[in-house]
């Protein structure tokens, strides 16, 4: 058996503790399989070899974006929202037109990260789609709306605000409240 042929087996395998171990030693590769299957990897059943999976991805050196891209368009949704996550860690611009489609996803979840991968990127051009994301019926997305506007530097219209406190838990109160102190000021509320 190649190495080849032994990294798939192992990845494929329900040995945790061997998948981990054989995802830190890729995380230098630019073998297409291999990024492939390491982006499979984001859908494990084990947290820990999801996250080393993520790991794996993020420290890359080489030009693997256009795997993430790919894996954008899953039907899998963790794989999709942690290839939103990389992919904005990674800094990586030429994927903001992608995560702006996930914004829609069926996934709540999916949804989130795509806000959170345009926040972290500070895309100012995806104000428009962020704003549409405050009227979001799952409240964990309203939020990731709120910070990522919150890292573009966009203003946020008082209307805005109502409708972002619909069903509102405490911590988005509190996002909203310290929003508002940063647009109004600090005597601002």
């Amino acid at each position: 058996m190649n190495r080849f042929e032994e990294i798939f087996q192992i990845l494929s395998s329900d040995s945790k503790d061997d998948k981990i171990k054989v995802l830190e030693s890729l995380s230098q590769t630019n073998n297409p399989e291999i990024i492939r299957k390491i982006i499979s990897k984001l859908d494990d059943p084990e947290i820990a070899v999801r996250g080393e999976a993520f790991s794996s991805l993020l420290l890359n050196e080489n030009k693997i974006s256009e795997f993430l891209i790919q894996g954008l368009s899953s039907t899998n949704k963790n794989i999709k929202a942690f290839s939103a996550l990389v992919l904005a860690n990674r800094k990586d611009r030429d994927a903001i037109p992608a995560l702006e489609l996930l914004t829609k996803d069926p996934s709540s979840m999916v949804r989130s990260c795509a806000l959170g991968g345009l926040g972290y990127l500070c895309s100012s051009q995806s104000s428009t789609i962020i704003r549409n994301c405050f009227e979001d019926k799952v409240l964990q997305v309203r939020k990731s709306a709120l910070e990522a506007f919150f890292k573009i530097g966009d203003k946020i219209l008082p209307n805005e605000f109502e409708r972002l406190t619909n069903d509102a838990d405490v911590e988005l109160k509190f996002l909203i409240k310290n929003f508002k102190r940063k647009c109004n000021g600090p005597g601002g509320i």
